[in-house]
């Protein structure tokens, strides 16, 4: 999803995993209806988030932090082998995997959350302005990451300022303005679009 500020973007999120009541109309995953659903049933049913600002925990270790996002999940084998594909994915969480959250660098705070968000094991990952504030070396490598995870499975829907990265990226996408849904399709289509080249690509 794409957009500018206000748009709608984070607050659909926060909707779908019940951190905001949706005024109207029915939110459906798999068939069923999470409006109304408490947060932490919403995750028990494969639904993960990444928020913006990554809203890790800065006092917990690297691998206290990853731990907190399997609380949900009780086969101990499982959770083992998701940590070891998070630290395959992020080699760098495995180097400060003792280092407190909150002393890691932006790009790895980035990494961080995005693993303890895997360790539920997602259907669904929700991720928002993943690339904010990163140096676009990072953000080469965030969305190097973010294929790979799709890759692997899960169903991705990123909401993201850096639009031309969130269309080359993406398989179909949407623009909102002011709530609303005003652009949908592929996003090879949409890229293209010279609407969207003006708005959000900087083109004309």
């Amino acid at each position: 999803m794409i957009g500018a500020n206000g748009a709608g973007k984070s607050t659909t999120l926060r909707n779908i995993t019940g951190l905001v009541s949706a005024t109207a109309g029915d939110i459906l995953f798999e068939g069923k209806r999470l409006n109304g659903v408490p947060t932490h049933q919403i995750t028990a049913m494969g639904i993960s988030m990444v928020p913006e600002g990554r809203a890790i925990f800065a006092n917990l270790s690297v691998g206290e932090n990853l731990d907190m996002g399997a609380y949900l999940q009780t086969n101990k084998t499982q959770n083992v082998q998701e940590l070891e594909r998070v630290y395959t994915l992020f080699p760098r969480l495995k180097e400060r995997r003792k280092q407190l959250g909150g002393t890691l660098s932006g790009g790895e705070q980035q990494m961080l959350a995005i693993g303890r968000a895997l360790m539920s094991r997602p259907r669904l990952l929700l991720l928002d302005e993943p690339s904010l504030g990163l140096a676009p070396l990072l953000v080469h490598t965030i969305f190097e990451a973010i294929d790979a995870i799709n890759k692997e499975g899960a169903t991705i829907l990123l909401v993201e300022q850096n639009a031309n990265a969130a269309l080359k990226h993406s398989h179909r996408a949407y623009v909102l303005e002011t709530g609303m849904i005003v652009m949908e399709g592929a996003s090879d289509k949409l890229a293209a679009d010279p609407r969207v080249k003006e708005a959000y690509l900087g083109e004309k």
